[in-house]
């Protein structure tokens, strides 16, 4: 006899005919634009939830659309191993999920209800992790692109003999990937060798160096690029399967006779070609510090012979490239600074700046597109998708909410 495990999507469609609840939670969201917004994620307190669900558990609830059909999910910790002994939802922090906004679709409603049954679990389109078995790096990605920047062991001295690769960088490295499921253990199961070549899932084409690479950070003083060395510390704050939260730390350096330290916090959703960063910068005796996000100037892959074109609006602070290489397929890269106040450029990087404030984030958005993803395939679809992430940003999605009996 051949058994069937149900799929996924039973496993949804079941949620959705489910037995009857005590309370649930409607979810309305609106906006006003009148573009499509795709995996556009939302975000409920716990405590919200709990509120009108009093006890209801993370495992046992059903997120469902205007339809009846269940949507992936996700509850976050509001801090590593948090307790909740009077299951209050005390450990919990936000109920996340996605809506994808049709063109000219204003609004919708979702429902959270409590379920009879273990709600399934879900495909992982949101991932990071410290990657030790790589000289620390650490790495991240959701169902469109990948990432890694570098950590301590990379940039220590080699010992004679050993071959081991120095590399001192801040700068934010870009895996491109052909396939919406996570690739980041696959690759680096796969070895070094291999995924600097496209085996059918995408490859690792991107140069760093000593680059800001594709959203690396620093401080300008007007001429010169002061920025940190690889990342001193790393912490996982949720992990998918729709939002991964993420920061990394890096210690002092030297900007120009002030002492800087910066911790990023990365900010990835499913469906998207950008992450959100918010950049928070500690110094003392000065009111502000400019900062500086940059691109690459040199970012394609070795001996590509790219034809590269770079982009620039000053309304919302975008930066980006559109890199055509020899062999490797075409690819663009961006930064979106809310609040940027000039460009520029040094030897490595073009540049985008903005002022910071001790303790305040910065916040940003970089990321990078590959055209044999079959997605974005020219200049100016990927000019379009930017400037199309840059008014979303402007204009966020409200949530209203309301307990039903």
């Amino acid at each position: 006899m051949t058994l069937h495990r149900p799929t996924t999507a039973a496993l949804l469609a079941a949620l959705s005919l489910s037995a009857a609840h005590a309370a649930s939670l409607r979810v309305t969201l609106s906006h006003d634009l009148s573009t499509a917004r795709p995996s556009e994620t939302v975000t409920i307190p716990w405590a919200e939830v709990n509120k009108a669900m009093p006890g209801a558990l993370i495992q046992r609830i059903a997120v469902k659309d205007a339809a009846g059909k269940a949507v992936p999910y996700q509850v976050t910790n509001v801090a590593p191993l948090a307790k909740d002994p009077q299951n209050i939802g005390a450990a919990y922090g936000e109920l996340i999920f996605q809506h994808s906004f049709k063109a000219g679709e204003k609004s919708a409603t979702y429902t959270v209800e409590t379920i009879d049954g273990v709600a399934p679990v879900f495909p992982v389109q949101a991932f990071a992790r410290y990657v030790p078995e790589r000289l620390d790096d650490f790495a991240w990605e959701n169902d469109k692109l990948a990432h890694r920047t570098y950590g301590p062991a990379l940039m220590a001295p080699a010992a004679p003999g050993s071959g081991k690769e120095v590399l001192q960088t801040s700068g934010l490295d870009l895996w491109f990937k052909r396939v919406p499921y996570p690739i980041v253990d696959r690759w680096y199961n796969k070895g070094h060798d291999h995924y600097h070549h496209d085996e059918g899932e995408g490859m690792d084409m991107y140069n760093v160096g000593k680059s800001r690479g594709a959203g690396g950070t620093g401080i300008w003083d007007g001429k010169t690029l002061y920025t940190s060395v690889n990342y001193a510390g790393w912490k996982v704050l949720a992990n998918g399967p729709v939002r991964t939260v993420f920061e990394l730390r890096y210690d002092a350096w030297d900007a120009a006779g002030t002492p800087v330290t910066e911790v990023k916090r990365f900010t990835v959703d499913a469906g998207h070609y950008l992450d959100r960063i918010d950049s928070t910068f500690e110094f003392k005796d000065k009111a502000t510090l400019t900062a500086a996000v940059g691109l690459n100037k040199t970012p394609s892959d070795k001996g590509e012979q790219p034809d590269i074109d770079v982009y620039r609006d000053t309304k919302d602070g975008v930066l980006l490239q559109w890199v055509k290489q020899k062999t490797k397929g075409e690819f663009g890269t961006a930064i979106i600074l809310p609040g940027a106040t000039e460009f520029t450029q040094d030897a490595l990087n073009h540049l985008v700046l903005a002022p910071v404030k001790a303790g305040q984030p910065l916040r940003y958005y970089a990321g990078g597109a590959w055209n044999r993803a079959g997605e974005i395939a020219s200049f100016e679809q990927w000019k379009a998708y930017v400037a199309d992430m840059a008014q979303r940003a402007r204009h966020p999605v409200k949530v209203a909410l309301q307990a039903q009996p």
